[in-house]
């Protein structure tokens, strides 16, 4: 069992349990929040709670949606779907808690704009609690993680297999990668340029339509198979459980349905907080409900589609596709029953490494000013050409082992930020009561959808 898996997992165990499973009762209310029922017009941020969601949706929804959970049944059958979402039930507890600490401890700059993420509830909330030091290096440790993981895993790696799929389906482009990762990186540099609120315009309305559309294919091929469904689900179940001709047996099973969930979602990791950070709202609870949904929408709903697609239609058992997995297999899963379906994956495909990468640029730029200050924020436009520079030579070359370095770096990013999750999770639980206990009296009347006026600071902004 790899450490860093089992390290999230058991951390989205504990904050389940601690926290009363918030990721079961606060579900509706997380929906009703998401719709704006209880927006306000003096709230402090940048972004609306839907587009600080799809922000962080657009980070994570993309080819672990469509690669990872093939390869998650290529490597340990269909039982790894069932541990594949369990580690996403879990993990909504965990991106509740990071989620809620990144509005907490946010800082409003002079200018207006607002930053946040586990860099400053790590430095600052532990400071409260004496212990000033550790939160620190912690705080170090996950910018310098996130930086190294954004110039490596979200550029390289996006641009790379992005391409790579795409040019399976459209055999023109096979020789034309430079050109691929020129355009990637021309609109990924037209949106940086306008920071979080252009970053959450545009994600705001891609992640949704790209979301609709691959979810409404998967539906069309499950409906046409809707009577094969419940056996689908049992193989499943069976899978999870009694493993037959698995490499690894459970384990193994077990440990590729986990991977693949931490991979797709990125509970834990703390990301997700730096987006929600600029959310407009004065409850830093009523944020961390609405990020649960994220796990729930990328890994229960979406992983779960192209799981069944690719189990219903028999692909991952064919002779004739034992040495195809990834995108690759989901293509050929929907094009066995959607023929023109392939191509709309491809766009689908690039659309998502668009949005990640986007917004992984901007959790990177973050990092940037945190581990260089004001010589950060006087040099963003060095950091955006590193992240157009990782587009492109994504696209053009096979960086395998700097794909490997950034996703070992996306993983650590987790070590000091449940590390510090743990200290302050007593915090997180009075607060949550309190909340509740005014949800239940009436205290928060559901009002129409406004917006915030800019200047005005929010009672959690006035933390140093």
């Amino acid at each position: 069992m790899p450490f860093l898996v089992l390290w999230l997992l058991l951390g989205g165990l504990f904050f389940t349990l601690r926290m009363g499973l918030i990721n079961l009762r606060g579900f509706a209310h997380a929906i009703a929040v998401l719709r704006g029922r209880y927006d306000a017009a003096d709230e402090v941020g940048e972004v609306s709670h839907f587009q600080a969601l799809s922000t962080a949706l657009s980070a994570t929804i993309g080819l672990g949606n469509i690669a990872g959970v093939a390869i998650a049944i290529h490597l340990g059958g269909p039982g790894a779907v069932f541990w594949m979402t369990l580690a996403a039930l879990l993990g909504m507890s965990n991106k509740f808690v990071e989620c809620t600490l990144g509005q907490m401890y946010r800082v409003v700059r002079p200018d207006g704009t607002v930053v946040g993420g586990p860099m400053y509830y790590l430095s600052q909330g532990l400071a409260e609690r004496g212990l000033g030091r550790l939160g620190q290096i912690l705080a170090g440790m996950f910018a310098l993680f996130c930086l190294l993981g954004t110039l490596g895993a979200s550029t390289l790696f996006q641009a790379n297999q992005s391409y790579q799929a795409i040019a399976t389906v459209v055999p023109a482009l096979a020789d034309w990668d430079w050109l691929y990762g020129a355009v990637l990186a021309g609109l990924v540099g037209l949106v940086l340029i306008g920071g979080v609120q252009r970053i959450g315009w545009v994600t705001s309305r891609l992640v949704p339509l790209m979301c609709g559309l691959y979810v409404g294919a998967a539906l069309w091929v499950l409906l046409s198979h809707a009577t094969e469904i419940p056996g689908a689900i049992a193989t499943i179940v069976q899978g999870a459980f009694s493993p037959q001709a698995v490499e690894g047996g459970f384990v193994g099973v077990l440990v590729q349905g986990l991977r693949r969930s931490v991979f797709s979602n990125e509970a834990g990791i703390g990301s997700a907080a730096i987006a929600h950070a600029a959310s407009r709202t004065r409850e830093p609870i009523r944020e961390g409900i609405v990020a649960m949904l994220e796990p729930f929408i990328d890994t229960v709903i979406v992983c779960n589609m192209t799981a069944l697609v690719v189990i219903i239609t028999g692909t991952y058992r064919d002779p004739a596709l034992a040495g195809v997995s990834g995108a690759e297999l989901t293509s050929i899963a929907f094009g066995s029953v959607i023929s023109w379906f392939p191509l709309v994956l491809a766009i689908a495909v690039f659309c998502f490494a668009f949005s990640t990468v986007i917004s992984w640029g901007y959790y990177g730029e973050q990092s940037w000013d945190y581990l260089l200050g004001d010589l950060g924020r006087r040099t963003h436009g060095l950091y955006k050409l590193l992240v157009l520079a990782g587009v492109f030579i994504g696209a053009i070359a096979d960086p395998q082992a700097v794909i490997e370095f950034g996703d070992g770096m996306m993983l650590s990013m987790a070590v000091p930020n449940l590390l510090g999750l743990y200290l302050m999770t007593g915090m997180v639980t009075r607060e949550l009561r309190r909340y509740m206990t005014r949800l239940k009296a009436g205290a928060f009347e559901p009002v129409l959808v406004s917006q915030s006026v800019p200047g005005k600071r929010s009672p959690v902004d006035s933390r140093p």
